[in-house]
């Protein structure tokens, strides 16, 4: 654990390192036919907390908010959806987290040669295949190595923490997510606490809802 290191400062600290809590923010920028369709999804954002074997993600699209709650020991994610209001909470047991896992479990990553820096950190880019043949963008950095590489199983197999990267939305077109904050200091264990307020529905039913 890296008590009170935050990234992000005047200096940045270039030494390779291990961590097992951290927050990171994210701006999302939405495909262009996505905005046009319906533009309250314009300044929509992410925020990724690790911290040991538990990982939570907070997608905000305004109109729909979703939280991922992952435990990576007990091999469970809880899914939280709150659309304009109406809240719904859908639980994946292990069986189903192994499915998710093993749909990731094949993603090449192949270095390219341009690096750039992103909220203070060097990042290399890679391009991203997955099994079906899907390629999405992403910029890492190897700096900072996640103790946990199950806390967003899109990138177990990748060399570090992504700071940019595009995900492919049913549509084909791609989202683009890139860092504005990296927080290395602890993350408190309330941040995944399950909350109250939500009813509890199957993942079909979030299908038919979804449409």
């Amino acid at each position: 654990m890296l008590a009170g290191f935050i990234a992000g400062s005047a200096s940045p600290l270039w030494a390779q390192r291990t961590i097992s809590d951290a927050r990171i923010s994210y701006k999302v920028e939405m495909p262009a036919e996505q905005l046009q369709m319906e533009a309250m999804f314009a300044n929509s954002s992410m925020i990724q907390y690790l911290r040991g074997h538990q990982s939570r993600i907070d997608m905000n699209f305004n109109v729909v908010n979703y939280i991922y709650l992952i435990n990576a020991q007990e091999e469970t994610v809880v899914t939280l959806m709150d659309n304009h209001g109406d809240k719904y909470l859908i639980r994946t047991d292990k069986k189903g987290y192994e499915q998710d896992t093993k749909k990731y479990s094949n993603t090449q990553f192949t270095d390219q040669t341009e690096i750039r820096e992103i909220a203070g950190y060097k990042c290399r880019k890679a391009i991203g295949k997955m099994e079906d043949g899907t390629t999405f963008d992403v910029y890492y950095t190897m700096d900072l190595i996640p103790e946990n590489k199950y806390y967003n199983r899109r990138f177990m197999n990748l060399k570090g923490i992504p700071l940019e990267f595009e995900i492919v939305v049913k549509s084909g077109s791609k989202m683009k997510v890139t860092a504005t904050k990296v927080d290395l200091s602890p993350v408190p264990a309330s941040i995944f606490d399950v909350p109250k307020g939500y009813r509890e529905i199957t993942a079909d039913e979030l299908k038919k809802i979804r449409g």
